[in-house]
Protein backbone atom coordinates (compact mmCIF):
# COMPACT_ATOMS: atom_id res chain seq x y z
CA UNK A 1 0.00 0.00 0.00
CA UNK A 2 1.51 3.10 -1.15
CA UNK A 3 1.34 6.41 1.78
CA UNK A 4 -0.42 8.21 0.01
CA UNK A 5 -3.56 5.45 0.19
CA UNK A 6 -2.34 4.85 3.81
CA UNK A 7 -2.85 8.32 4.84
CA UNK A 8 -6.10 8.16 3.14
CA UNK A 9 -7.18 5.44 5.29
CA UNK A 10 -5.81 6.89 8.52
CA UNK A 11 -7.72 10.24 7.86
CA UNK A 12 -10.58 8.14 7.37
CA UNK A 13 -10.32 6.35 10.63
CA UNK A 14 -9.46 9.55 12.74
CA UNK A 15 -12.74 11.06 10.70
CA UNK A 16 -14.89 7.99 12.25
CA UNK A 17 -13.31 8.14 15.43
CA UNK A 18 -13.57 12.39 16.10
CA UNK A 19 -15.94 13.30 13.32
CA UNK A 20 -16.25 17.00 14.59
CA UNK A 21 -12.80 17.39 15.50
CA UNK A 22 -11.14 16.19 12.43
CA UNK A 23 -14.31 17.51 10.23
CA UNK A 24 -12.76 16.18 6.86
CA UNK A 25 -12.12 12.77 5.43
CA UNK A 26 -9.84 12.98 3.29
CA UNK A 27 -6.32 15.09 3.91
CA UNK A 28 -6.00 18.58 2.39
CA UNK A 29 -4.23 18.52 -1.28
CA UNK A 30 -0.68 19.46 -1.51
CA UNK A 31 -1.40 22.39 -4.02
CA UNK A 32 -3.71 23.69 -1.27
CA UNK A 33 -1.19 23.34 1.46
CA UNK A 34 1.15 24.98 -0.87
CA UNK A 35 -1.02 28.07 -1.73
CA UNK A 36 -2.21 28.36 2.03
CA UNK A 37 1.82 28.73 3.09
CA UNK A 38 2.73 31.50 0.38
CA UNK A 39 0.55 33.28 2.76
CA UNK A 40 3.04 33.96 5.09
CA UNK A 41 6.93 33.96 5.63
CA UNK A 42 7.40 30.90 6.70
CA UNK A 43 11.39 31.09 5.66
CA UNK A 44 12.09 33.78 8.20
CA UNK A 45 9.82 32.63 10.76
CA UNK A 46 11.74 31.29 14.27
CA UNK A 47 8.43 29.65 15.33
CA UNK A 48 5.31 28.20 13.55
CA UNK A 49 3.12 26.44 15.39
CA UNK A 50 0.53 24.08 13.10
CA UNK A 51 -2.93 23.24 14.75
CA UNK A 52 -4.83 20.04 13.15
CA UNK A 53 -1.34 17.95 11.79
CA UNK A 54 -3.15 14.84 10.88
CA UNK A 55 -1.23 13.37 8.62
CA UNK A 56 1.82 15.62 7.72
CA UNK A 57 0.50 17.01 4.65
CA UNK A 58 1.07 20.33 6.09
CA UNK A 59 4.24 19.36 8.19
CA UNK A 60 6.16 18.44 5.39
CA UNK A 61 5.67 21.49 3.69
CA UNK A 62 6.38 23.60 6.73
CA UNK A 63 9.45 21.81 7.43
CA UNK A 64 10.65 22.03 3.85
CA UNK A 65 10.93 26.07 3.98
CA UNK A 66 11.53 26.20 7.67
CA UNK A 67 15.25 27.59 8.24
CA UNK A 68 17.75 25.29 10.15
CA UNK A 69 17.46 26.26 14.06
CA UNK A 70 14.00 27.13 13.97
CA UNK A 71 10.92 24.93 15.75
CA UNK A 72 7.67 23.74 14.63
CA UNK A 73 5.15 22.92 17.32
CA UNK A 74 2.87 20.52 16.09
CA UNK A 75 -0.44 19.58 17.72
CA UNK A 76 -2.67 16.67 16.66
CA UNK A 77 -5.86 15.69 19.41
CA UNK A 78 -5.61 11.92 17.87
CA UNK A 79 -2.77 10.04 19.05
CA UNK A 80 -2.04 7.28 16.39
CA UNK A 81 -1.81 10.55 13.85
CA UNK A 82 0.35 12.62 16.17
CA UNK A 83 2.32 8.89 16.87
CA UNK A 84 2.50 8.95 12.87
CA UNK A 85 3.75 12.31 12.90
CA UNK A 86 6.54 11.91 15.20
CA UNK A 87 7.65 8.25 13.34
CA UNK A 88 7.69 10.03 10.42
CA UNK A 89 9.27 13.46 10.62
CA UNK A 90 12.91 12.94 12.26
CA UNK A 91 13.88 16.49 12.32
CA UNK A 92 14.88 18.25 15.66
CA UNK A 93 12.90 21.34 14.82
CA UNK A 94 9.39 19.48 14.81
CA UNK A 95 7.48 18.80 18.74
CA UNK A 96 4.93 16.95 17.83
CA UNK A 97 2.01 17.38 20.29
CA UNK A 98 -0.78 15.16 21.19
CA UNK A 99 -3.81 17.67 22.67
CA UNK A 100 -6.73 19.70 21.71
CA UNK A 101 -5.91 23.18 20.08
CA UNK A 102 -7.32 24.65 23.03
CA UNK A 103 -4.98 24.35 24.98
CA UNK A 104 -1.77 25.66 22.85
CA UNK A 105 -0.86 28.04 25.66
CA UNK A 106 0.46 25.47 27.55
CA UNK A 107 2.82 24.28 25.16
CA UNK A 108 3.93 27.43 24.38
CA UNK A 109 5.91 28.45 27.27
CA UNK A 110 5.06 32.04 26.92
CA UNK A 111 6.01 32.37 23.49
CA UNK A 112 4.31 33.49 20.31
CA UNK A 113 4.33 32.20 17.22
CA UNK A 114 5.76 34.12 13.75
CA UNK A 115 2.91 31.60 11.68
CA UNK A 116 0.41 30.04 13.04
CA UNK A 117 -1.28 27.20 10.52
CA UNK A 118 -4.43 25.81 11.26
CA UNK A 119 -6.15 23.58 9.58
CA UNK A 120 -8.87 22.59 12.04
CA UNK A 121 -13.06 21.89 11.03
CA UNK A 122 -14.17 25.08 12.50
CA UNK A 123 -17.72 24.86 11.29
CA UNK A 124 -17.77 20.86 12.04
CA UNK A 125 -17.26 22.42 15.87
CA UNK A 126 -20.01 22.83 18.62
CA UNK A 127 -20.69 27.03 19.07
CA UNK A 128 -19.06 27.34 22.17
CA UNK A 129 -15.87 25.16 21.43
CA UNK A 130 -15.31 26.90 17.78
CA UNK A 131 -15.77 30.36 19.82
CA UNK A 132 -12.87 29.34 22.01
CA UNK A 133 -10.97 27.87 19.29
CA UNK A 134 -10.61 30.82 17.50
CA UNK A 135 -9.98 33.20 20.41
CA UNK A 136 -7.04 31.08 20.56
CA UNK A 137 -5.64 31.99 17.25
CA UNK A 138 -5.01 36.15 18.37
CA UNK A 139 -3.12 34.58 21.08
CA UNK A 140 -0.66 32.45 19.26
CA UNK A 141 0.44 34.62 16.72
CA UNK A 142 0.10 38.55 18.98
CA UNK A 143 0.82 41.91 17.80
CA UNK A 144 3.45 40.38 15.28
CA UNK A 145 2.59 36.91 13.79
CA UNK A 146 0.39 35.98 10.72
CA UNK A 147 -1.97 33.04 11.40
CA UNK A 148 -3.04 31.53 8.02
CA UNK A 149 -6.28 29.64 8.34
CA UNK A 150 -7.54 26.56 5.62
CA UNK A 151 -11.36 26.14 4.91
CA UNK A 152 -13.77 24.40 3.32
CA UNK A 153 -16.38 27.21 3.74
CA UNK A 154 -16.27 31.07 4.29
CA UNK A 155 -18.38 30.68 7.40
CA UNK A 156 -15.65 31.93 9.97
CA UNK A 157 -14.81 35.32 8.73
CA UNK A 158 -16.85 37.04 10.52
CA UNK A 159 -15.48 35.47 13.54
CA UNK A 160 -12.02 36.02 12.17
CA UNK A 161 -12.46 39.53 11.62
CA UNK A 162 -13.67 40.27 15.16
CA UNK A 163 -10.00 38.93 16.40
CA UNK A 164 -7.61 40.34 13.68
CA UNK A 165 -7.10 43.81 12.39
CA UNK A 166 -6.48 42.35 8.86
CA UNK A 167 -7.89 39.73 7.20
CA UNK A 168 -7.52 38.66 3.51
CA UNK A 169 -9.04 35.41 1.80
CA UNK A 170 -8.56 33.52 -1.31
CA UNK A 171 -9.46 30.53 -2.24
CA UNK A 172 -7.60 27.44 -3.59
CA UNK A 173 -9.84 26.49 -6.79
CA UNK A 174 -7.76 22.96 -7.53
CA UNK A 175 -8.55 21.32 -3.89
CA UNK A 176 -11.18 18.56 -3.87
CA UNK A 177 -13.54 20.38 -2.65
CA UNK A 178 -12.12 24.12 -3.19
CA UNK A 179 -10.67 25.26 -0.35
CA UNK A 180 -10.85 28.64 1.50
CA UNK A 181 -7.65 30.20 2.30
CA UNK A 182 -7.26 33.25 5.12
CA UNK A 183 -4.58 35.41 5.93
CA UNK A 184 -5.32 37.13 9.56
CA UNK A 185 -2.92 39.26 11.67
CA UNK A 186 -3.51 42.07 14.47
CA UNK A 187 -0.52 44.32 13.56
CA UNK A 188 2.78 44.01 11.23
CA UNK A 189 3.47 40.83 9.70
CA UNK A 190 6.74 39.08 10.06
CA UNK A 191 8.74 40.37 7.45
CA UNK A 192 6.90 43.73 6.26
CA UNK A 193 3.19 44.05 4.79
CA UNK A 194 5.11 43.80 1.45
CA UNK A 195 7.33 41.05 2.16
CA UNK A 196 7.44 37.85 -0.28
CA UNK A 197 4.73 35.61 0.99
CA UNK A 198 3.02 37.34 2.96
CA UNK A 199 -0.07 37.87 0.84
CA UNK A 200 0.89 39.74 -1.82
CA UNK A 201 -1.82 40.19 -4.65
CA UNK A 202 -4.39 39.55 -1.89
CA UNK A 203 -7.21 41.85 -2.20
CA UNK A 204 -8.70 42.98 1.36
CA UNK A 205 -11.54 41.64 1.97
Amino acid sequence: MNQQLSDRLRFLQAFVAHPRQVGAVLPTSRRAVRDMLDLADVPNADLVVELGAGTGSQTEEILARLKPGARLISLEIDARLAKLLAERYDDPRLQVVCDTAENLQDHLGGATADVLVCALPFTSLPPPLRQRMLDVLPLAVGDRGMAVIIQYSPLIEPGLRKRFASVRRRMSVLNVPPAFLFACSSGQPLGGEHSPGVGDGLPAQ
